[in-house]
C-alpha cells in the first residue's frame, strides 16, 4: 500500500485529497505548514508528496529545494493556486516531478500521482547503500566497515540505513525515532542516543558525528580519508 504525504495548510482541500486518496486505497499523512512537511518527506516513510506551495513557515519552493539538496528522491506533485508560467517552470526546475494548479479535479490528481507512483516503481532498485569504506547490502543485511564485517541488531541496521540514505546531512532525534521506531514512541526517550552508541562500538566512533543542538550526521567524507584524486 504506498503511503502519500498532502502538505496542504487549506484544511478543506487537504481533507479533500486525504479522503479521495484513501477512498482509493493509498494510505495518507497530511503536514499543514512547510517545516512538518520537510521533517516527514525526509524520514523516508512516503512513497510520494503532494505540496502546496503557499504553506506557513517554509513555503513549498524551499520544501522542494531542501529535499532535492538532502537527495531525497520521493517523487513530487506540486499543488498550488499559482497558474503563471513562472511558477510552473521554477516548480519542475527546482525538482518537482509533475505541477497542478488550483482548482482541479480530484480525477486527474489520481490519475497524475498513480502515473508517479509507476515511473517511480521501475527506477532500478538500490540494493548496496554506500558511504566512504562503509556499506550495506539490504539484501544479505550485511554491513561493512573498513573492510571487516560488522554483525547489526535488526534496529541498527534500520539505523544504519537510515544514516546511509541521507550522508552529510544532520538527523535530529525525531527523525530518527519516527523513522526507526514508528509513531508510537516517547519523545522523552534516550533510546536514539543509545542506539548511536551502539553503532559507534561496532564500527568506529568517528562514523557518526553528533551536531550538538541539532541531532546526528553521517559524514559524508571519514576526516581520516584522503581527498579524492583530481
Amino acid at each position: 500500500m504506498n503511503r502519500i504525504l498532502i502538505a496542504e495548510d487549506e484544511e478543506r482541500i487537504a481533507s479533500f485529497v486525504e479522503k479521495g486518496l484513501r477512498a482509493n486505497g493509498f494510505t495518507t499523512t497530511v503536514a499543514a505548514d512547510g517545516d512538518t512537511a520537510y521533517e516527514f518527506a525526509l524520514t523516508g516513510g512516503f512513497d510520494l508528496v503532494i505540496l502546496d506551495i503557499g504553506l506557513p513557515g517554509r513555503d513549498g519552493f524551499t520544501v522542494l529545494r531542501q529535499l532535492r539538496e538532502a537527495r531525497s528522491t520521493v517523487p513530487v506533485i506540486v499543488l498550488t493556486a499559482r497558474a503563471s508560467v513562472t511558477d510552473t517552470v521554477a516548480g519542475l526546475e527546482g525538482g518537482a516531478d509533475d505541477y497542478m494548479t488550483k482548482p482541479f479535479r480530484f480525477e486527474e490528481l489520481l490519475a497524475r500521482v498513480r502515473l508517479r507512483l509507476r515511473t517511480a516503481a521501475r527506477a532500478p532498485e538500490v540494493t548496496v547503500l554506500r558511504s566512504g569504506d562503509l556499506s550495506l547490502d539490504l539484501r544479505t543485511r550485511r554491513a561493512q566497515a573498513g573492510g571487516r564485517m560488522v554483525d547489526l541488531t535488526a534496529r541498527e541496521f534500520v539505523l544504519l540505513e537510515l544514516f546511509l540514505r541521507h550522508p552529510g546531512q544532520v538527523l535530529s532525534r525525531e527523525q530518527i525515532l519516527s523513522h526507526v521506531w514508528g509513531y508510537d514512541f516517547d519523545p522523552g526517550s534516550n533510546i536514539v542516543d543509545v542506539y548511536v552508541r551502539a553503532l559507534r562500538k561496532k564500527m568506529g566512533a568517528e562514523r557518526v558525528e553528533t551536531v550538538r543542538g541539532m541531532g546526528y550526521r553521517l559524514p559524508a567524507r571519514r576526516p581520516d580519508e584522503p581527498e579524492p584524486a583530481r
